[in-house]
């Protein structure tokens, strides 16, 4: 793990902001829906271009969900449900959650992986897309309010307001180039086995493979 902590911003609103894919599970959800789709080098491709920040990523959905059109919703729920937790994620997530932190979930993958995820980690808040189905197949279309480069960051503004906070007042942890926008508006961000493009906004990267090495940061910011 390497770590460098800002001991400056050790005052915190008890709000913890996840990424999903690649944080909370070890995977990337439209990965697994392309292999389903047989068309997983394609959009291992464009997600690649995408989380090192070489392509837009409002751009990148649109044109990996096209990808999956015509998969059964049967097929893509199959995939989706094989899709591990990441290590750690279960203990990171209860130690917050019994230290007092709210806990949110502001994910660009679907409803399909994140409701069950959602359940799974008990979090408070979940956001994500949904893939638009029609006669039990996907359209290869998606809808939702994490479609454009910088939605993360105006669900995030939204979460803060709701409890009464300003975004610099929140933890948040992420891994790709989409999560640069709550990065950039948070207090404290925490960048987990991330691409390289996203650790130059972290406060903390964390290179270890497991979520229970996030749980010093947090202890560090009470």
């Amino acid at each position: 793990m390497s770590c460098t902590i800002n001991y400056s911003k050790s005052k915190f609103a008890k709000i913890i902001v996840f990424d999903m894919d690649s944080t909370l599970i070890d995977a990337e959800t439209i990965d697994e829906l392309a292999g389903a789709a047989d068309v997983a080098k394609k959009v291992a491709d464009i997600t690649d271009r995408a989380m090192n920040g070489k392509l837009d990523y409002g751009q990148a959905l649109l044109e990996r969900v096209n990808l999956l059109k015509g998969l059964s919703l049967k097929e893509a729920q199959d995939a989706v449900d094989k899709i591990p937790l990441m290590p750690g994620a279960k203990e990171l997530v209860k130690y917050v959650k019994d230290a007092g932190y709210k806990t949110a979930m502001v994910s660009g993958g679907f409803t399909l992986s994140a409701d069950r995820i959602g359940k799974l980690l008990d979090m408070d808040y979940v956001f994500s897309n949904e893939l638009v189905v029609n006669d039990r197949h996907l359209t290869g279309e998606v809808t939702g309010p994490l479609t454009r480069q910088n939605s993360k960051g105006n669900v995030f503004e939204e979460i803060a307001r709701q409890n009464g906070v300003k975004p610099d007042e929140c933890v948040v942890i992420g891994d790709g180039a989409n999560d640069i926008c709550i990065f950039e508006k948070a207090g404290y961000s925490i960048a987990f086995n991330s691409k390289e493009i996203l650790r130059e906004y972290a406060d903390v990267v964390v290179t270890q493979k497991d979520l229970k090495a996030v749980i010093p940061v947090i202890q560090a910011l009470d």
